[in-house]
């Protein structure tokens, strides 16, 4: 294994999955971990049969003793072992794993009970910078322009309002001259598409080629318009629980119901 420069500063993330869930087993693993002076800074139950922890290491040598003996211990499976992961922390604090649908872009499943780790996660995303587009989809009122602006809250971003319903109704034209890349941009897909002139598609269009993040709740509606090409780099997904259907058509309706009442 090679020498992982700058990792997180020497953090290895191990999670194994319990096959045989012997008493001691965790004392077992720790014990092995102080034998090889690997220092452990977190320990986390994932899940109903997972165990996730957080170790400091300074030796490739002993990196690799210790994947050789885990992988030798029948009573557990190792799933993860690696410099740490956005999504591995998130893990470590909320003792569980994102539900993530494997499609394209990636698709991060929440319920309304989870936005307290939905803004962890997200806050993070935004701490990390970049060039990127976040979609958010949701029914009305379920919680995903407060989840945005939370996270920009948690990552001490400064965020500025394209599009948006939340107080009134927001429809932006131009930027100050303060409003740089380096603010977050949130875009309501439903008020740019159904209210938005050709001076706010043009400020949306040159705001998505900016480098900085942006954050575009209804993605889906926003790219069945067809004005602008939007490739996201992954979509939040927020429901009232588990069994929610997220419908486009009952967005929009509901949208238009709000507007006019």
């Amino acid at each position: 294994m090679k020498r992982w420069p700058n990792q997180a500063e020497n953090q290895l993330y191990l999670e194994y999955d319990i096959q045989q869930n012997k008493p001691g087993l965790l004392g077992a693993v720790t014990t092995l971990l102080g034998m090889l002076d690997l220092n452990i800074l977190t320990v986390t139950g994932i899940g109903q049969t997972r165990r996730g922890l957080l170790l400091e290491v300074q030796s490739d040598a002993k990196i690799r003793a210790l994947h050789e003996a885990l992988n030798e211990v029948e009573a557990i499976k190792v799933t993860a072992f690696r410099i740490p992961t956005l999504l591995d922390r998130i893990a470590l604090r909320h003792g569980k794993r994102l539900d993530m649908a494997e499609i394209n872009p990636p698709t991060y499943r929440f319920i309304r009970e989870e936005l307290g780790v939905l803004v962890d996660f997200l806050g993070d995303t935004l701490l990390e910078g970049g060039n990127r587009i976040i979609g958010i989809r949701g029914m009305p009122r379920v919680g995903k322009t407060e989840a945005a602006i939370a996270a920009c809250v948690y990552a001490n971003k400064r965020w500025i309002l394209l599009s948006s319903t939340i107080i009134r109704q927001t429809l932006r034209t131009e930027l100050l001259l303060d409003e740089s890349d380096n603010n977050i941009f949130l875009i309501d897909g439903i008020t740019s598409t159904t209210r938005g002139n050709e001076a706010h598609w043009s400020l949306l269009e040159r705001v998505l080629q900016m480098p900085t993040l942006k954050i575009i709740e209804h993605p889906d509606v926003f790219i069945r318009d067809g004005r602008l090409n939007v490739d996201f780099d992954f979509i939040i997904e927020i429901r009232h629980d588990e069994n929610d259907v997220i419908r486009i058509e009952d967005i929009a309706m509901s949208f238009s119901s709000f507007e006019l009442s």
